[in-house]
């Protein structure tokens, strides 16, 4: 009888995996086909010189020195994504949540103030940072035109100066908050009004219950913000190279190559330099090796924020 129920099982566990796989199947194609063989190719250039023409051909670590302790722009362009990372992430999660608690304390008008700051947010990058290095132009821009009408004589030159392209930048982005204004916005309201009401009984003033009832609440959207927000900013590209074009003056047409960055490679990232010189300089190899070094900066960051020693969610989370 035993021997009889044992094959049975075995045909019952064996539809039971493939019913599991043929439900995850979408999961691992879309998972192989773009990430793991990504990766993998990605792991196996890195090793190679490959000019996209030729076969490539095995150099061992040559891409991997090159990149780390001889290529020039790889320090600026690493510090200047990883300050947009700090600076830029921490800005937006802030005026986010504090847009989000002004809309929703609003009693009239809720409609055309959420819909005034989400707008920005749909327009395309490039329209969006061509309109703000036009607002931002120091000769003829309307902003500085407006500084110096209020008395200020020598206004900055934002995206022409090194020292003001990258804050530049960060207001570009603030302008376009409107994505984090809405995740805060039903997060804010998904806190229960009990709560806010118990702490009013207590005496708690706003501080206390923005600190108490409101904050507990919402770290986990607080969390998924930060988290999406380093990882799209360890990837910045259009934005940064658009206004570094536009601001240095020269007209692109056919075959005109620009390296970016300007102002002196200020606003260079990561993400440039491996466009630059995986389809510019046709260094796939290098190109490569910069991918993965950007891959395991985000990795260790995020895997840094999601643990739970990290202050933003409590052992209940």
């Amino acid at each position: 009888m035993a021997l009889s129920v044992a094959p049975e099982l075995r045909r019952k566990h064996r539809r039971n995996r493939l019913r599991t796989l043929g439900f995850l199947s979408p999961w691992l194609v879309g998972f192989s086909v773009f990430f793991a063989y990504p990766l993998l190719a990605t792991v196996y250039f890195s090793f190679m010189h490959y000019n996209q023409i030729k076969e490539p051909t095995f150099v061992g670590l040559r891409n991997w020195t090159y990149v780390l302790t001889q290529m020039p722009l790889f320090g600026p362009a690493l510090w200047n994504t990883l300050w947009l990372v700090v600076v830029m992430v921490a800005l937006r999660v802030v005026f986010g949540l504090g847009i989000g608690l002004l809309v929703t304390k609003v009693k009239s008008g809720v409609g055309l103030f959420r819909t005034a700051f989400y707008i920005p947010y749909l327009a395309p990058p490039v329209a969006a940072t061509v309109a703000f290095v036009f607002l931002l132009s120091p000769g003829s821009g309307p902003v500085n035109e407006i500084l110096s009408a209020v008395g200020i004589d020598s206004p900055p030159t934002w995206f022409n100066d090194p020292a003001w392209a990258k804050p530049s930048l960060v207001m570009l982005s603030l302008w376009g908050i409107g994505d984090l204004m809405v995740i805060f916005m039903a997060a804010l309201l998904d806190v229960p009004k009990e709560q806010y009401e118990a702490a009013e009984l207590d005496g708690a003033g706003a501080w206390a219950r923005f600190r108490y009832v409101t904050w507990p609440s919402i770290t986990p959207i607080v969390m998924f913000a930060v988290v999406t927000g380093v990882v799209q900013t360890m990837q910045y590209y259009t934005q940064a190279l658009v206004a570094g074009k536009l601001a240095s003056g020269i007209s692109v047409g056919p075959g005109t190559v620009i390296q970016p960055g300007y102002p002196d490679h200020s606003t260079l990232t990561v993400g440039q330099l491996v466009y630059s010189l995986g389809f510019q300089n046709f260094n796939t190899g290098a190109a490569c090796v910069l991918s993965l070094v950007l891959f395991a900066i985000a990795m260790a960051v995020t895997s840094l924020l999601m643990r739970k020693r990290a202050g933003l969610l409590t052992a209940e989370d």
